[in-house]
């Protein structure tokens, strides 16, 4: 058994249960204090590497629940440039713990994934019906997708390297890709030119501001909310459950790759293996994906179908040391019952409105 493996145990065992029908854990603030005004001195990061190896594999087994809190406290951004800090403190409800298999196998080598297996959208027939029509673009160069009538969940390196707000963060917008109705945008595929709108605030988990690391890597996501309320459809938020739990053990997701300037871009994958935080996979990415929603088939027990939700968010590569040998995985970040709990509770801003999802 690899240390990493034990550490997924370890994580998995804390973790409350919502998967299999428990109750989220109860997310609420505890207190809110105001910042200084963000420099916005950082250069933006399309392409995240990491590396975990035993220093990191130590540092994940010594995480706690109060270290728990603490990672999903979080900052928010606002336009004027203001920020505030929010400590947050986190019950668990559900009984148990995830249900959740571990798989023992070996993690392959990296190999050159083959013939390239990303396929881009075109026509507006597809571009504006679900779920692509979900994908946005944000203005720093990254991706994001809508989970609600005016939030967008995208990666947090795409607007905060750790240390700072990315310079382009200081008037994050969101593109939409809309047929085009005249002048003035730039024209998008298909003739559809890229809307813009702007960004009422910003989330980002104080896991990933403390260290852009390994461990930070866990916290690769943050919320944008718009100024107003679009129009389409959006994808629903669910526990990543285990890979073996979903459609084909697959994941899909929709990026703006920067090598297809102006192009939608799908893909999915099989899940290579998962811990308690990441999902390590083989899909063909490029500099600008960051930030996709990763969605899965999932099971719904209750509509007795099954229905495509966003168990995650693509963060970019990780190089894993496992027995002293080098693997080369592209990660996505994991979204855990506390994850949801902290995204759910940005959107509705009341952890009892969560509990049902």
């Amino acid at each position: 058994m690899t240390r990493c493996r034990v550490i997924a145990l370890l994580l998995l065992s804390f973790l409350p249960g919502a998967a299999a029908g428990g109750l989220l854990p109860a997310l609420a603030p505890r207190s809110t204090l105001q910042l200084g005004t963000a420099r916005f001195s950082a250069r933006p990061v399309l392409e995240l590497t990491t590396r975990c190896d035993d220093a990191c594999a130590r540092r994940e087994a010594a995480l706690t629940p109060q270290d728990l809190q603490e990672h999903l406290s979080y900052e928010t951004l606002y336009a004027n440039g203001t920020r505030t800090l929010t400590t947050v403190e986190l019950s668990p409800r559900g009984g148990g713990t995830e249900k959740r298999r571990q798989r023992w196998r070996r993690r392959r080598k990296r190999q050159i994934y083959g013939t390239d297996g990303r396929f881009s959208i075109s026509g507006p027939h597809f571009l504006l019906d679900y779920p692509f029509s979900a994908t946005v673009k944000i203005s720093t160069g990254c991706t994001g997708v809508l989970v609600s009538e005016r939030h967008v969940l995208t990666a947090a390196h795409c607007i905060h390297d750790g240390k700072d707000y990315v310079k382009g963060a200081r008037k994050i917008k969101v593109g939409f890709l809309t047929p085009l109705q005249g002048a003035g945008n730039r024209t998008g595929p298909g003739g559809l030119a890229m809307r813009w709108a702007r960004v009422r605030r910003t989330q980002v988990p104080k896991g990933w501001i403390r260290s852009p690391s390994s461990v930070g890597m866990d916290y690769d996501y943050a919320l944008l909310e718009l100024r107003r309320p679009h129009q389409r459809p959006y994808m629903k938020l669910a526990v990543a459950p285990a890979a073996e739990e979903m459609a084909g053990k697959r994941i899909h997701f929709s990026g703006f790759d920067s090598d297809r300037p102006g192009e939608l871009v799908y893909r999915f994958c099989g899940v290579e293996d998962e811990t308690a935080h990441l999902i390590y996979q083989h899909c063909d990415a490029r500099p600008g994906a960051s930030g996709s929603g990763v969605y899965g088939k999932v099971w719904d027990p209750v509509q007795h179908k099954w229905e495509r939700k966003v168990v995650g968010v693509f963060s970019g590569h990780q190089w894993l040391e496992v027995a002293g040998e080098q693997h080369d995985y592209n990660v996505a970040v994991r979204l855990t019952a506390p994850k949801f709990a902290q995204i759910c509770y940005w959107i509705k801003g009341d952890y009892k409105n969560c509990q049902n999802e």
